[in-house]
């Protein structure tokens, strides 16, 4: 990739947090493309929606819970975090049972902000469309 040209790089998050390795390695590639300065959007929908469950607990499960990394995405400059509205209602979910994340808006003398927006399937299947390339996890 030639420098100084960014693509626009959807991450599509469709899997629950554990049980399998898609969260997880979305997650990685999702700060790997942030690092190299990328246009990094993330969106999570069917079952992807429980990756950024607050309060999360796996303890019972012997595995390691890296649901807090999701923080860290505003860190890495991460803007474009969407989360599918229906596929929330489907599981019976809404925002509030979801973690809150936030990001430092330098443009508004570092004040948090929320970096994860609610979104329709229609608007996502626009955003979809104008992405230059589409990951799922």
């Amino acid at each position: 990739m030639a420098e100084g040209i960014k693509k626009k790089l959807l991450y599509v998050n469709r899997k629950a947090p554990y049980g399998t390795i898609y969260a997880l390695e979305g997650l990685e590639v999702v700060l790997v493309g942030a690092a190299f300065e990328q246009d990094v959007s993330v969106a999570f929908l069917d079952d992807g929606v429980f990756q950024l469950l607050d309060g999360q607990d796996t303890a019972d499960i012997g595995v390691k819970n890296f649901s807090r990394a999701y923080k860290a995405l505003g860190d890495f400059e991460v803007r474009k975090v969407y989360v599918e509205r229906e596929s929330l209602a489907e599981r019976g979910l809404d925002s509030a049972d979801l973690m809150q994340i936030t990001y430092e808006d330098e443009n508004d003398d570092g004040a948090e902000k929320p970096l994860v927006r609610l979104i329709d399937r229609r608007e996502l299947a626009h955003i979809m469309s104008e992405q230059d390339v589409i990951l799922s996890f």
